[in-house]
């Protein structure tokens, strides 16, 4: 199912939260989770500057998820994200049973863009979540947001938009 008008507003949300870690001197990134019902029932942004980088906001849903949920509860919920998964959170995502995930931009263009601005490969692949995670519904990204979410990488790295 594409991104539809009512994924909007947390999609929008998990890019707010995104700026909101940049604001904080982190790397730029963003989620939340929704219920099947609309509900926000957590939301996190990255943690990543003090040098633990498994404090990847899509990591956090996936632990809080599997401590507060059914199975039933987190099959059924969607999470918004202002970057697709890396593996780990893929993952993470997959062995809590989490629903579908929405992103506003892809691994791919987070590449594009990273080689861009001279940034070296990451120690770890860069892969689609339905390569780690495979049956799992995925929709992303979004033109409009990718753009935003661009411009927040530019500026973590001193580079031009």
């Amino acid at each position: 199912m594409p991104i539809c008008a009512a994924d909007r507003p947390p999609l929008i949300r998990a890019v707010e939260l995104a700026e909101a870690a940049l604001a904080c001197g982190d790397e730029p990134f963003g989620s939340v989770l929704v219920a099947a019902g609309g509900e926000v029932l957590f939301e996190d942004h990255n943690h990543v500057a003090g040098g633990d980088h498994t404090q990847h906001p899509e990591f956090a849903i996936a632990r809080w998820a599997a401590q507060h949920l059914s199975p039933a509860d987190r099959a059924a919920a969607t999470v918004y994200t202002s970057g697709e998964h890396c593996p780990m959170c893929s993952a993470a995502h997959g062995w809590v049973g989490l629903g579908r995930i929405v992103y506003a931009s892809s691994s791919a263009q987070l590449s594009e863009w990273l080689t861009a601005l001279g940034v070296p490969p990451g120690p770890v692949q860069t892969l689609p979540i339905q390569a780690i995670v495979p049956g799992v519904v995925v929709d992303g990204p979004d033109p409009e947001l990718a753009q935003r979410v661009r411009a927040l990488h530019v500026a973590r790295l001193g580079g031009r938009p």
